[in-house]
């Protein structure tokens, strides 16, 4: 049987990350957490590229841009999506997420999504320091997953 282990070697990745403004301290922390942890993984600052965008309904537009660019060998969607007193909490959440998982598909590029879905701020704000870090982990880890699998095909 052929494994292939977890690589967490971001040396050489280049990275993009899309953060959502609204709830801006919260997915400015992630964003943060995401960087540092991004860096500690040896991915150079110069290989990581920041887009910002009003809210999470707008992430997905970013990324496919970003994707078929073609200059990233993973993406982070970042973004905090609280619930409110009407539905439009859900219709945020499940499109923001769709619209992520699409996208990844459709454009063959590993994104980690950081877009949080709480039912308030202080469940936000207990998430947002370890979501953005394992969101940078998974980013690298997909994107040396998917370079080896190709380089296998």
């Amino acid at each position: 049987m052929n494994i292939l282990p977890p690589n967490h070697n971001g040396t050489g990745l280049r990275i993009g990350i899309v953060q959502a403004r609204f709830t801006n301290p919260i997915g400015t922390q992630l964003v943060k957490s995401c960087t540092e942890r991004l860096q500690k993984l040896g991915v150079s600052a110069n290989d990581i590229t920041l887009a910002t965008v009003p809210g999470a309904l707008e992430i997905p537009l970013i990324l496919q841009s970003m994707a078929r660019s073609r200059q990233y060998d993973a993406l982070v969607a970042i973004g905090v999506v609280i619930r409110g007193e009407t539905y439009h909490f859900e219709l945020v959440a499940n499109e923001a997420a769709a619209g992520v998982s699409r996208i990844s598909l459709q454009e063959h590029i590993p994104i980690a999504n950081a877009i949080l879905t709480t039912e308030n701020d202080a469940q936000a704000i207990a998430r947002m320091f370890n979501k953005g870090s394992e969101a940078a982990v998974v980013a690298v880890e997909m994107a040396n997953l998917l370079k080896t699998q190709n380089q296998l095909a």
